[in-house]
């Protein structure tokens, strides 16, 4: 039944009928309809950070950037949701449109550049949580901060939302906002995240509850330069890495129609990008911190694949607009098929 929706749905402009499909899933839940329309997924659970994820499928944070519809995607069956990103001031974004479907490859390209409501709509949001699985929020700083002060939009978002999270991801791989790539590597990248650590650490103190702070990378890198983050994420003490975000690499949609658009790739076209960079940071972190594996999840094999490759859990965007909700029973069935050795 999706896929007939899916085809309406693929007949408006891409950001119009992502707008639509998250108010139609709003509504469902709102009407306790959602659950008459999807099936169970098989609880497979995975303990990580003293969390328990009823199953390994997540949802990718960009989907829900307001925490708005968070309790509806998660009666669809993930294990987890991830939300955001957010920043500390409420900001429009980059200029319409920003968002391509390339069906040919079924890949995605966004160009959104954060638009979200601010962190306080969203913390007040997470107060009426009704969701009672894992969630992230994920965090970013705003255009307008130069990138240099950048430390200290992520301690903004960081102490407001650190309450409501059940984990927080700090978001330095968008292509999408001017600089922040740059923040990445060497020293910028220390000196973003020894402040972080440190503030996690007196918001454990202050409210007795102990949140994981996981970093999102990107998957434009060579050996040498996840090698590095490698070493500075296990120096600094993060719980955690995402891998990976949006690629800035056209190699495989360039022959289409909206492959020259700019922005961030994702979907099938960095599944293995993402897989690769996934092996390579697992063996650089010799197990030392847990990785949640995502970029051209459609499938149960390419879950499973993510899995092999060293993540722990995984996530899905892309494919999930262009499948549906049967992504998330298909990639926990090839993960725990994976798990079984079948």
């Amino acid at each position: 039944m999706y896929h007939h929706i899916r085809d309406l749905l693929f007949r408006l402009d891409a950001e119009t009928s992502h707008e639509l499909s998250l108010d139609m899933l709003g509504a469902a839940e709102r009407l306790h309809l959602l659950g008459l329309l999807t099936k169970p997924v098989p609880s497979n659970p995975v303990n990580l950070w003293g969390l328990t994820f009823d199953n390994p499928v997540g949802l990718a944070a960009g989907l829900d950037k307001n925490g708005d519809y968070f309790n509806a995607l998660g009666v669809l069956g993930f294990g987890f949701v991830e939300i955001g990103t957010i920043t500390p001031r409420p900001q429009p974004g980059n200029p319409q449109p920003r968002l391509f479907r390339i069906p040919e490859a079924q890949g995605i390209i966004n160009r959104m550049g954060f638009n979200n409501k601010g962190v306080d709509h969203l913390v007040a949001q997470v107060k009426k949580r009704r969701y009672n699985g894992v969630l992230g929020i994920n965090i970013g700083k705003n255009a307008t901060t130069p990138v240099e002060n950048a430390v200290d939009d992520y301690l903004i978002c960081l102490r407001k939302v650190y309450e409501h999270a059940d984990y927080i991801t700090v978001n330095i791989s968008s292509p999408n906002t001017p600089g922040l790539r740059n923040l990445q590597f060497g020293d910028s990248l220390s000196q973003l995240l020894a402040p972080l650590k440190k503030e996690q650490g007196l918001l454990q103190q202050a409210t007795g509850k102990q949140v994981p702070l996981l970093v999102k990378i990107a998957p434009d890198m060579d050996e040498s330069e996840i090698a590095q983050v490698a070493g500075i994420l296990i120096q600094e003490g993060m719980d955690g890495v995402i891998a990976t975000n949006t690629t800035i690499s056209r190699a495989c949609v360039e022959e289409y129609e909206n492959g020259g658009e700019a922005g961030g790739l994702s979907g099938l076209p960095v599944r293995d990008k993402s897989t690769w960079v996934i092996r390579t940071l697992n063996s650089c972190l010799g197990g030392k911190l847990p990785i949640i594996g995502v970029g051209g999840i459609f499938d149960a094999a390419s879950a499973a694949d993510k899995i092999r490759a060293g993540a722990s859990l995984v996530q899905v965007y892309s494919g999930f607009i262009y499948e549906g909700p049967a992504l998330i029973q298909a990639a926990a069935q090839g993960v725990a098929s994976y798990q079984k050795g079948i």
